[in-house]
């Protein structure tokens, strides 16, 4: 069981000590993304999360990256729709060295106007290479046309105008609210003493970080189930379709995961082997679920040729048609279930997948997991309620879609 520790700023720690290796990764998980955003504000998390790494009071942006380099650490951040991480990777040696660096530029950066100028040119290119990815930009597209121009719907680059307005003061603002000591999880997985661990924490963030009250903001969740499109010059087009699937923490979670497994998750699936392998109409095709706190959506993607956009479209619907007539044959079920154990079991061998991991349920449950648990429950699960996951998806009069290349009207869903 991992070890918890909850500091009177309301800095919250979690570590998971794994014996037998040599070195141990670390994280600063703040509860904030695009979805928290406004659309004034829109990709300000993500530009936050570019500047930190640009100077603190005591180091300049060179001087943060060599101090890790100076000891083989790996140092790296991320941005989502509703976390901002803040990583680092070292040997178990260097484990105290590498967590100073991290907590001077995640507590202390000062963001120098000369960096600002230059990073929104980096975060605009990285806007524009978005606009250049067409898979990546359909995704974009599903969510704001399933859940519309705000929370889970907006970007989270956010849009190029807004990047160019982002003040020194906007950046400062936002974190004195959204990065308060309630809303920041510390998160280590490998070879490390929890007592240690605490004790880093408690020097270099407890005893520095800002005590403010965090006020939660309430985030804005609309199902718009529209069918949006952007006309691209390209090979291509991409569709996608999302469907009203379950929360983070549902207990039929796990069974929605396999469910989704069988549908579209592997080459063995069924959107797979109808849409590529029997009617060669797409090279990539697949189905997600992304999950969120207050609900998710179950995605399906595919790339495939102008003149085979309507066939493709009808191939999925009727696949998940029949999927959802049919059900799981034993074979499925038990295919998908060892699929989503495996998936478990070897994110437990990457120190980094842990650390989010118990970081993030940490952060939005307030309970440790138990990854022993979950894969008796995965063991333990019937074919019975993956049937019930699937019964709690694809509702038709709830769903959406894109598409993006040359195409120059929105996909028919109803």
């Amino acid at each position: 069981m991992a070890y918890y520790k909850k500091f009177p700023s309301g800095l919250r720690l979690v570590v998971k000590k794994i014996d037998g290796l040599l070195s141990v990764s670390m994280g600063a998980i703040v509860g904030t993304g695009s979805c928290f955003e406004t659309q004034a504000e829109n990709g300000i998390s993500h530009f936050i999360e570019h500047m930190m790494f640009k100077g603190t009071n005591r180091r300049n942006a060179f001087e943060i990256s060599d101090a890790m380099d100076r000891i083989g650490a790996q140092v790296n951040a991320f941005t989502s729709k509703d976390i901002t991480c803040y990583y680092a990777k070292a040997t178990s040696e260097h484990a105290g060295e590498a967590f100073e660096i991290l907590s001077d530029f995640v507590l202390d950066s000062v963001f120098p106007e000369e960096e600002m100028d230059r990073e929104k040119g980096v975060v605009l290119e990285e806007i524009a290479m978005t606009e250049d990815t067409p898979d990546d930009l359909c995704l974009d597209v599903l969510a704001e046309a399933y859940f519309g121009k705000e929370g889970y719907g907006r970007p989270i680059l956010g849009p190029a105008d807004n990047v160019k307005g982002f003040t020194r003061k906007d950046l400062f603002d936002y974190i004195s609210e959204r990065y308060a000591p309630e809303n920041v999880v510390i998160s280590f997985a490998g070879n490390i003493e929890p007592a240690f661990a605490e004790e880093l924490v408690e020097k270099y963030f407890e005893e520095k970080i800002s005590r403010r009250a965090f006020a939660p903001r309430e985030k804005k969740i609309s199902l718009c189930g529209q069918s949006l499109f952007k006309t691209k010059d390209i090979e291509q087009v991409h569709i996608a379709f999302a469907y009203p699937s379950l929360k983070r923490e549902d207990k039929l979670m796990d069974a929605a995961l396999v469910m989704n497994t069988v549908l579209g998750g592997g080459m063995s699936s069924r959107l797979f082997q109808k849409v590529r392998e029997q009617l060669g109409l797409a090279y990539t095709v697949y189905s997600y679920i992304s999950a969120f706190t207050e609900g998710g959506i179950l995605a399906v993607y595919a790339g495939v040729n102008p003149a085979n956009v309507q066939k493709a479209q009808e191939a999925i619907f009727q696949t998940i048609g029949e999927f959802c007539k049919s059900k799981f044959t034993d074979d499925e079920f038990l295919r998908g279930k060892e699929q989503l154990k495996s998936s478990v079991i070897m994110a437990q061998e990457n120190t980094a997948s842990q650390m989010v991991s118990y970081g993030k349920h940490l952060l939005f449950t307030g309970e440790i997991l138990d990854l022993e648990k979950r894969i008796a429950d995965i063991n333990a699960m019937t074919k019975e309620e993956c049937e019930s996951a699937l019964a709690m998806n694809f509702n038709p009069e709830k769903m959406a879609a894109s598409a993006v290349g040359r195409i120059d009207k929105p996909l028919t869903i109803r």
